[in-house]
C-alpha cells in the first residue's frame, strides 16, 4: 500500500516503469488478500480445505488469478528494462505509457481468464478421479496446465531480458574503454543489474520451486486425503507462506529503495508547502 500511495500521489514517478511498479503492488496486494480469504476458511472450516467444496473454488480461482498477474508482472518489467537498455540509442522505438498501461491490462485479462477456468466448469466438484489432493476442487490437469507453461515463463525470460542487459552494458563498458572514456558509471550499473536479477531468481525459486513441486507430486500422487494427512497438507500450507514471502519480496527488490522513497514520503508530507512556494515563484 505505501509502495501504490507514493507512486500515485508523486508526478515524477509516473514513467513507463513506474506504472509497472505500481500494477507488481496491486497484483502483490492482491495476492495477500486471497491468500487471507483461505486462511480464514481454514480456520472456520478446515475440513473444506481439505477434502474441497465448492466454497473454495472462488477463493482459488482469485489465489490463482493474482500469482499468475504477478508472475506476468515480473515478466513484463524485465522485458522493459531490456527494451529500455537496448533502445537507449536509438529513436525509432521507445516505451511509452501507453505501452506500460496496455501492457497492464493484457496481463490482467490473460490472469482472469486463466484464472476463473474453474470457475467456468473446468472443475472436479463431480469427479474424483482427477481431482488434487492439495486443491480440491481443482482437477489435476488444470493446475499442470497453469504451473508448468507459467513456471516456464517466469524463469526463462527473466533470465534472458537480464542477462541481455548485462552483455549490453558490457559492450558498451568496452567500447568506451577502448576509446579511452570513464567507463565507472557502466560498471556500477552492471553490478546493480547483476545484483538485482540475482536477487530475482532467488525469491522467484524460493517462492514458486516447492509450489511447483507440489503439482508435480499431485499429478504423480495415488494416495486418498486422510492417507496423506497432516504432513502434506502442512507442506501446501508451507508454500502459500513462501508466496506470500514473495509477495512482500517485490516491493524490498524493485520499488521500495528506502532512500528514494523515503525522501518521496517527506516530500509528500510538505506537498502544501511545496505548492506556496511554487506560487510564490
Amino acid at each position: 500500500c505505501t509502495v501504490i500511495f507514493t507512486r500515485l500521489a508523486t508526478k515524477d514517478l509516473h514513467k513507463p516503469i513506474s506504472i509497472l511498479f505500481c500494477n507488481l503492488a496491486v497484483s502483490d496486494l492482491f495476492s495477500s488478500f486471497s491468500g487471507f480469504w483461505i486462511s480464514m476458511l481454514f480456520i472456520t472450516n478446515p475440513d473444506i480445505t481439505i477434502f474441497g467444496s465448492k466454497d473454495m473454488l472462488a477463493p482459488y480461482a482469485l489465489y490463482t488469478t493474482s500469482i499468475l498477474s504477478t508472475i506476468y508482472n515480473l515478466v513484463s518489467i524485465g522485458v522493459e528494462r531490456y527494451l529500455a537498455v537496448a533502445e537507449s540509442m536509438r529513436t525509432r522505438f521507445r516505451v511509452a505509457r501507453n505501452h506500460s498501461i496496455a501492457v497492464v491490462f493484457i496481463n490482467w485479462v490473460l490472469a482472469f481468464f486463466l484464472g476463473c477456468l474453474p470457475l467456468m466448469g473446468w472443475n472436479c466438484l463431480d469427479m474424483e478421479k482427477s481431482v488434487s489432493v492439495l486443491y480440491s476442487p481443482f482437477c489435476v490437469n488444470y493446475l499442470i496446465f497453469i504451473a508448468i507453461p507459467n513456471c516456464v515463463v517466469a524463469f526463462i525470460i527473466p533470465l534472458f531480458t537480464y542477462l541481455g542487459i548485462i552483455i549490453i552494458l558490457r559492450k558498451r563498458k568496452l567500447r568506451m574503454k577502448a576509446c579511452g572514456q570513464a567507463t565507472g558509471t557502466y560498471k556500477s550499473a552492471e553490478i546493480q543489474v547483476a545484483r538485482t536479477s540475482i536477487f530475482i531468481w532467488l525469491l522467484a525459486l524460493i517462492s514458486y520451486a516447492p509450489f511447483f513441486a507440489g503439482v508435480i507430486f499431485d499429478a504423480t500422487n495415488h494416495q486418498c486425503h486422510i492417507d496423506l494427512y497432516p504432513g502434506v497438507y502442512i507442506f501446501r500450507n508451507c508454500t502459500a507462506m513462501l508466496i506470500t514471502i514473495n509477495c512482500l519480496g517485490n516491493p524490498l527488490i524493485y520499488t521500495l529503495k528506502l532512500k528514494t522513497l523515503g525522501a518521496k514520503l517527506k516530500a509528500l508530507q510538505c506537498l502544501s508547502i511545496n505548492r506556496v512556494r511554487a506560487c510564490t515563484i
